[in-house]
């Protein structure tokens, strides 16, 4: 969708709108290693992002609450920020309720215990919510390099409503 009040995004608008989606990517990592290798086709897709997922991972490792700070960085300094163009503030909403998303999937996953419901059930859900993320953010990611609003059901219907 294209709002007709804001003007086209310029290439580093898209750039900048492009970064945030690292936090959904990094939240789902965990959840594709075994996929990854079963499939490296998977890698591939996630090779241009290495550099910036090393970046963040070690940061993430490295500084207490780092993803806590990133977090409030985000929603407080860019998605509240209306000096920022809305694209930037869309994808960055976007990014980050992607990232929710995840962490309370995340949750519920940490209390299935496989040894109770299966490995192969544990094992499913694990590689559903990897794909999810890699579709997911891969069209986000296309949708704003093309300088476009990246419409998914429901998420983009909430980020709407929260940038004004």
């Amino acid at each position: 969708m294209t709002w007709s009040s804001s003007p086209n995004p310029t290439i580093l608008d898209r750039i900048l709108a492009a970064l945030p989606y690292i936090l959904p990517v990094t939240a789902g990592l965990p959840y594709g290693l075994q996929l990854i290798s079963q499939f490296p086709v998977f890698g591939f897709l996630l090779l241009p992002l290495a550099p910036l997922i090393t970046v963040y991972g070690t940061l993430e490792r490295t500084i207490p609450f780092f993803g806590l700070i990133v977090f409030f960085a985000l929603i407080l300094l860019v998605v509240r920020n209306e000096n920022i163009s809305r694209f930037i503030r869309f994808n960055t909403m976007q990014a980050i309720l992607l990232s929710i998303i995840l962490a309370v999937f995340s949750l519920i996953l940490s209390l299935l215990d496989p040894s109770v419901f299966g490995e192969l059930l544990f094992n499913t859900l694990s590689n559903v919510l990897f794909l999810g993320m890699l579709i997911s953010v891969g069209f986000s990611l296309v949708q704003t390099f093309r300088g476009l609003y990246a419409e998914i059901p429901t998420i983009s219907e909430a980020v709407h409503m929260q940038v004004r």
